[in-house]
């Protein structure tokens, strides 16, 4: 989901010059569906939060159950994914390894 947003992010400000400044906005850029727009994950909720005056965004992934099989993960403008196992993520969390 991460990786699919931050694509769709990177899509949509090459072509309007600014980042969207709600979930709704990226759909139907890159593979960003209208579903993936909705917060509720299933396991996961997202939290999105856009500053548009600053061209910036940031987006959490939360788990319903924060456990060991349930991190959080956290990115930004940056484009670089952070995970936590503890709490919350945000940006002082831990640089995810690309696969």
């Amino acid at each position: 989901y991460m990786r699919t947003f931050l694509r769709a992010q990177r899509i949509y400000k090459k072509k309007y010059s600014h980042y969207a400044t709600t979930l709704l906005d990226l759909t139907k850029t890159g593979s960003f569906t209208r579903r993936m727009a909705a917060t509720d994950r299933g396991d996961y909720t997202v939290k999105f939060k856009s500053h548009k005056e600053k061209d910036t965004f940031e987006i959490t992934l939360v788990p319903k159950q924060l456990d060991a099989s349930h991190r959080s993960f956290f990115s930004d403008d940056q484009g670089k994914i952070r995970g936590d196992e503890l709490k919350e993520a945000d940006a002082g969390s831990e640089v995810l390894k690309a696969d």
